[in-house]
């Protein structure tokens, strides 16, 4: 079974930098399409970055250029790198994979920017 598995979320201060990793254990990344969402409380989950297999990303607008997002197939990975973060970046953030028509999701990893 697929599973994407979240980590390097934590407590930052504003203006900080975090790096999210996940790995998902899967056979191949082959094709698939990958990204990072993020759900505050008492909000509905947001798109935050997404990256497909041909290496186009597609990043929400209160990105504002402060994240990148890369992935790495031999490693079956993909990683969000934030800097400037702010408090309204303060989230779960989810994993999720594409590949043909499944969704895969991991269970989050917290994000908290607080001074």
């Amino acid at each position: 079974q697929v599973q994407p598995v979240e980590s390097g979320g934590g407590l930052v201060q504003p203006g900080g930098a975090l790096r999210l990793s996940c790995t998902a254990t899967m056979n191949t990344l082959n094709l698939a399409d990958m990204g990072w969402y993020r759900q505050a409380p008492g909000k509905q989950r947001e798109l935050v970055a997404t990256i497909n297999s041909g290496g186009d990303r597609i990043f929400a607008d209160f990105v504002k250029g402060r994240f990148t997002i890369s992935r790495d197939d031999a490693k079956k990975s993909v990683y969000l790198q934030m800097v400037g973060l702010q408090f309204e970046d303060t989230a779960v953030y989810y994993c999720k994979i594409t590949q043909g028509m499944m969704d895969y999701w991991g269970k989050g990893t917290q994000v908290t920017v607080s001074s």
